[in-house]
């Protein structure tokens, strides 16, 4: 039986590490490695969004819902994230910056029970390329939500000020595709 409140209380701990990111990535490792228990404890998907289950000035835990074939656009933290997958899948294209632009460089395809680490300056972009919902456990060290970051333009790939309020709407705009196919 997966707790959350006693997950929670792991991830805060390991937050104390001297490698605070390693030690949070053990935590959801275990949390991840038995996604049954997660999907009883969290319930199974029924729509995409950000769902916090944690938010302190240090740390950030978010349980995220992508939905079928939703793109976020390539943005950064300016923390380190680390991202446990207990449903579907969640695809992360890592950029870099060249100039003025970001240019691709990696890319990395979390399954049911992976995790992955961003450090605090990397830069991502993030799809589900399945036709169903997927669960992902995402960890921030720090307030993911009142932390001023950027985001990249789809085409020029030029910076520009991260929109939450946009990013809110995809999700919404994404249920509604999801909903109208079903």
């Amino acid at each position: 039986m997966f707790d959350v409140d006693g997950f929670i209380d792991e991830v805060r701990r390991a937050r104390t590490e001297s490698d605070s990111q390693k030690a949070v990535q053990a935590v959801l490792a275990r949390a991840v490695s038995e996604p049954g228990a997660l999907l009883d404890a969290l319930g199974a998907p029924k729509e995409a969004g950000i769902h916090p289950l944690y938010r302190a000035d240090d740390l950030t835990i978010i349980n995220v819902v992508w939905a079928p074939m939703m793109v976020l656009l390539p943005h950064n933290h300016l923390m380190w994230a680390s991202i446990g997958i207990y449903t579907g899948r969640e695809d992360n294209i890592v950029w870099e910056r060249r100039g003025a632009v970001i240019e691709a460089i990696g890319a990395e395809a979390l399954s049911e029970r992976d995790v992955f680490g961003l450090p605090h300056e990397a830069i991502h972009s993030v799809i589900n390329p399945l036709g169903r919902l997927t669960g992902a456990i995402h960890v921030y060290g720090g307030d993911f939500f009142a932390t001023p970051r950027s985001e990249w333009d789809p085409e020029t790939l030029r910076e520009r000020a991260f929109d939450l309020a946009a990013a809110m709407r995809l999700f919404g705009e994404s249920n509604e595709r999801f909903n109208a196919a079903r």
